[in-house]
C-alpha cells in the first residue's frame, strides 16, 4: 500500500542529476589535464640573463636550465635613467594641477538634477499623451496659480497688520 509514501521532490531530483554531471566534467577536466602535461617538470621561461648582455633566443631543448635565479644589483637611491614624460595636468610630484574648468563643471553638475533613467517616459509624461493623467503643464499652472493666491493672501493680511498698527482707534 502506497498511501502514506512519501511522494519524490523534483527539486532534490534535479538537484541529484545535476550534481553528478558536475562530478563527471571535473573528472573529464583533471583526465584531459593529465594528457595535456608532457611529464613532470613543467615547462618555465625566464626573462632574466646572466651578465654578459642579452643572449640570442634558443630552442628549448638547446638552452641550458638555470640552477639559481640571476639577480641584478640594484641601487635605490639612484633615480631610473629615464622617466616618462609629465602629462600637462599633472604637475611634477604627481599631484593634478588646478584647473578652473574642471572645477566649474564638477560645481555646476554637483547642482543639476540626475539624469532621467527612462527619458522616453519623461517625454511622455510632459507631453501627456499617456491617457489617464493629466499633463504637466496643467499641474505647473494649477500650482502657479495657488502660489500667487496664497501671496496675494498672505500680503493683503500682511497690510492690515502694518495700517491697524499705525492707525490705532480711539476709544
Amino acid at each position: 500500500m502506497g498511501l502514506f509514501k512519501k511522494n519524490p521532490d523534483p527539486i532534490t531530483d534535479r538537484s541529484r542529476e545535476l550534481n553528478a554531471k558536475i562530478a563527471a566534467l571535473e573528472s573529464k577536466i583533471k583526465r584531459l589535464s593529465l594528457e595535456l602535461q608532457p611529464g613532470p617538470k613543467p615547462r618555465l621561461r625566464s626573462t632574466v640573463y646572466a651578465r654578459g648582455g642579452a643572449v640570442p633566443p634558443q630552442p628549448e631543448t638547446e638552452r641550458p636550465q638555470p640552477s639559481e635565479p640571476v639577480f641584478e644589483k640594484v641601487n635605490p637611491f639612484k633615480p631610473p635613467a629615464e622617466q616618462p614624460p609629465a602629462s600637462p595636468d599633472v604637475s611634477e610630484l604627481g599631484v593634478r594641477k588646478y584647473d578652473l574648468w574642471s572645477l566649474w563643471e564638477r560645481i555646476r553638475n554637483h547642482f543639476q538634477a540626475p539624469p532621467a533613467a527612462n527619458p522616453k517616459l519623461v517625454s511622455y509624461l510632459a507631453a501627456g499623451s499617456i491617457q489617464g493623467l493629466r499633463p504637466l503643464r496643467y499641474e505647473k499652472r494649477v500650482k502657479r496659480r495657488r502660489f500667487l493666491l496664497l501671496a496675494a493672501l498672505l500680503l493683503f493680511i500682511l497690510l492690515c497688520i502694518f495700517y491697524a498698527l499705525e492707525h490705532p482707534h480711539p476709544h
